[in-house]
């Protein structure tokens, strides 16, 4: 009997030190720490005062593919830097995994794309992903400048890898970035975000 109630309470334990982190829109976004692939050291309270996009992203999904290809993500991406947004883009693939790439490989994706993150942070023991239960590539999160999570979820409301769709998806990161930066709230906070599993 004392053998199985410690059986159960390893297996307790075991299930609760894999639950990741539920973060909840309207609350204070996780602050973390990152390298980026130039080398410098970039944390999220670095940054308060300002609008932050979180983008999860994997060169090698279908879905990321669709959305860097047609210039979807590059233009988002210039659009709201212009504004003075944070755009940091993460990659949580472990390594030898789809999408785990080295930092001169990370940048030269970048530049072939016309993309221009803030940042691209390699998140290689995935603990970053696994703080925002980053899911699958894209996941998007939006912080407003007091530090709160505006948006967190899908890219847009068609989760699918065909560039066509594109034409008449509706975009909630941009959605909700307009609205909060002209100081109304935000219409949708929280999606189901959807595309290839994050690679931990």
């Amino acid at each position: 009997m004392f053998k199985k109630v410690l059986s159960t309470i390893a297996i307790l334990v075991f299930i609760t030190s894999n639950v990741w982190a539920q973060v909840v829109s309207g609350q204070a976004a996780p602050n973390f720490t990152l390298t980026d692939t130039n080398g410098q050291q970039h944390s999220l309270s670095d940054y308060k005062g300002k609008f932050v996009v979180l983008e999860w992203f994997n060169p090698d999904c279908p879905f990321v593919k669709k959305h860097y290809i047609s210039g979807n993500m590059p233009n988002l991406q210039k659009e709201y830097t212009a504004k003075g947004v944070i755009w940091l883009s993460i990659n949580s693939s472990a390594s030898g995994k789809q999408g785990s790439y080295t930092p001169q490989e990370f940048n030269q994706f970048m530049k072939d794309k016309n993309a221009a993150p803030t940042a691209v942070l390699p998140d290689t023991e995935g603990k970053v992903g696994r703080l925002y239960d980053a899911q699958t590539t894209p996941s998007m999160y939006v912080i407003n400048p007091q530090g709160a999570l505006i948006y967190q979820g899908a890219i847009d409301d068609i989760p699918s890898a065909d560039i066509e769709d594109l034409k008449t998806a509706k975009n909630y990161v941009s959605a909700a970035l307009d609205a909060a930066m002209n100081g109304k709230p935000v219409a949708v906070s929280t999606t189901k975000s959807y595309g290839c599993s994050v690679k931990y």
